[in-house]
């Protein structure tokens, strides 16, 4: 059974495949959730769909139960984590969790001083801007990552086998545009003018990025993610060469931490001319945002299972719209080996819940 609907009986064994877990094995409709399915390159019976940022703010019960409590502090308390994680998988019957936390946690682990401010964002006490900013910086560690393990031990006696939990976090030039610019910007030129300016503080930071990136990874996967997903919000801002020089290699060691173990997807936005080279950094799937049609993704990362890529101004576009759209989506993402539907960024937060569990049900149908 998955999620209460019968599967396929088969009379005798299936093809054996290659897994995410590094061994060849079978894979069957019955046993493996259609998520792990698809990002292993198998096309299952279901067409699985998740959201991003589908844990939080737009739904109804979140803002009840985060009331009075600050963000990070949410994130570090493992009851309210997992009940937050847990809220949209109950509503909308996705076929993932995606964990309720935020990628400046890690930072948060290693105590440096950061906060989320209402309408700004992520603001970093002492931005980092020159090597001495970077000696201190890389003398913090992740001491106690217990809330964490504690919020996904909960999350995964919910969910059982049946729905996997995925893992996340922020990629290293993500959380390096972050310490150098202070908070949230549009191009980042504090933080791309020291990559050249200072190769050396850059690499260093970089690689300090890239180690607590991994290890935010490793705990989510030790405590029971099956998948995890590595977010580059803001890779989009860099030419190629930038990219493939000062930060690709940072990214792949965060994403080696957890190398064999689970599927890894690699997402960024406006990031169409790196896909090939975030690609490159070693992943699973590739999550597309909603400027790449799939199809075109497709031909560009031949072989490799996609996710994506639903407009989230969609969301608010009437139901005719976003059927039409979605409709688009699916049979652009037929040219992938595999395909995860999710929209091509996150869940904006004034998005009507019920749309939400609608798209679902219209994603199941197909």
């Amino acid at each position: 059974m998955l999620n209460g609907e019968d599967s396929e009986v088969h009379d005798g064994p299936s093809e054996p495949r290659f897994s995410p877990w590094g061994r060849i094995e079978p894979v069957t409709s019955f046993d493996v959730p259609p998520l792990l399915q698809a990002l292993s390159g198998q096309r299952p019976q279901r067409l699985p769909v998740w959201f991003m940022r589908q844990a939080g703010r737009s739904l109804p019960e979140y803002k009840k139960v985060r009331r009075g409590v600050a963000m990070l502090d949410a994130c570090l308390r493992p009851e309210l984590a997992a009940e937050i994680t847990l809220q949209p998988v109950r509503r909308h019957a996705v076929d993932a969790a995606i964990f309720f936390s935020d990628i400046m946690t890690p930072l948060k682990l290693a105590e440096v001083g950061v906060d989320i401010v209402a309408n700004v964002g992520p603001v970093i006490e002492h931005p980092v801007r020159n090597a001495s900013d970077v000696d201190a910086l890389v003398a913090h560690e992740i001491s106690d990552a217990s809330p964490i393990s504690e919020a996904i031990a909960l999350v995964c006696a919910e969910l059982g086998e049946a729905t996997p939990l995925i893992g996340f976090a922020g990629a290293p030039f993500t959380l390096a545009a972050y310490l150098v610019e202070g908070r949230g910007t549009r191009d980042h030129l504090a933080a791309r003018a020291m990559m050249h300016a200072d190769p050396e503080s850059w690499r260093r930071l970089l690689e300090w990025c890239g180690r607590i990136s991994g290890e935010f990874l490793k705990v989510q996967v030790d405590a029971g993610a099956r998948v995890v997903q590595l977010f580059d919000s803001w890779a989009g801002s860099l030419s190629r060469a930038d990219y493939v020089e000062h930060v690709a290699p940072h990214s792949a060691a965060a994403l080696a931490a957890v190398e064999g173990r689970v599927p890894r997807i690699h997402f960024g936005t406006g990031t169409r001319h790196l896909l090939g080279d975030m690609a490159a950094c070693g992943v699973e799937a590739m999550g597309i945002d909603y400027r790449t049609p799939l199809d075109e993704a497709a031909e560009a990362l031949p072989g490799l299972p996609l996710q994506g890529n639903i407009d989230p101004a969609l969301l608010a576009a009437g139901w005719d719209a976003l059927e039409a759209h979605t409709r688009d989506v699916v049979e652009r993402g037929r040219r992938a080996p595999a395909h995860v539907v999710n929209l091509g960024h996150g869940v904006p937060p004034d998005t009507d819940p019920d749309v939400l569990t609608r798209l679902v049900d219209l994603v199941h149908s197909l």
